[in-house]
């Protein structure tokens, strides 16, 4: 019987590359954000690549920071329908009990810091997305970004302290005066508006906090990279926040 020949097919060996989809995180944009516009993150079914992860918890922040705006933007609603209410005495006299406090100066400092704070967590997080230190890191030769991204996020932690100290001595000089809380409605509600969103800022104290861990207790470049990028991202939310309620405060009482 005369042999056959069965021509054998060529089988590709399985490939076995760190990170996620064996391809290095490597952003091309300086702002980050993942890839170059090549989809080449571009995965198997269940499985996503760092893009498509970098922007998946980029929206789960947007909607959580969503529900502060709301929340913010329902007080600010409150303030400006408080600020015109007021009550008719015994004798039918329309009484206004809103009296405009005078804002501590210290809060236009608290206003730069918290300004200058943005811009150095900005340059943290765009230290995360170097080109080359990304790739001289996924090589394995050593973590430049951590390097290069701990002491912008150790800047903006300290500015996030100032900030908060700044709070409690706007509050201690209110007291002073005899400003308290339960002073009038228009004291009532700078002490609502400006503790409300120090108790945020604190929660961008423990996310920042979390972000300077990450980059040495996370094993995987992508997921270091997507705690530093949501901690600047809610830390900024934080700084537009403020300039607008403080906006709010000194040039609408």
């Amino acid at each position: 019987m005369p042999a056959t020949y069965t021509p054998r097919t060529h089988v590709e060996p399985e490939r076995r590359e760190p990170g996620f989809g064996g391809r290095p995180p490597v952003d091309r944009r300086p702002t980050g954000g993942g890839g170059d516009g090549e989809n080449w993150d571009k995965q198997p079914p269940g499985r996503r690549g760092p893009r498509e992860l970098l922007v998946r918890y980029r929206l789960g922040m947007l909607f959580g920071l969503s529900g502060d705006l709301m929340f913010f933007m329902a007080l600010v609603s409150a303030f400006f329908v408080r600020q015109t209410a007021g009550h008719f005495d015994a004798y039918n006299n329309y009484i206004n009990d809103w009296h405009p406090i005078l804002i501590p100066p210290v809060l236009w400092l608290n206003t730069l810091v918290i300004g200058l704070s943005s811009l150095t967590m900005e340059m943290a997080r765009r230290q995360m997305f170097r080109e080359t230190d990304v790739m001289d890191e996924w090589l394995g030769l050593g973590k430049p970004t951590a390097r290069r991204a701990l002491p912008w996020l150790g800047a903006t932690t300290i500015l996030g302290g100032m900030f908060l100290a700044g709070q409690w001595i706007a509050w201690k000089q209110l007291a002073q005066q005899g400003v308290y809380f339960k002073s009038n409605p228009s004291s009532h509600f700078f002490y609502l508006i400006t503790g409300l969103h120090a108790a945020h800022l604190v929660i961008g104290i423990f996310a920042l906090a979390w972000a300077i861990a990450a980059l040495y207790v996370l094993r995987r470049m992508e997921t270091r990279q997507i705690a530093v990028d949501c901690a600047a991202w809610y830390w900024h939310c934080m700084g537009i926040f403020w300039v607008f309620l403080f906006g709010l405060l000194v040039f609408f009482q």
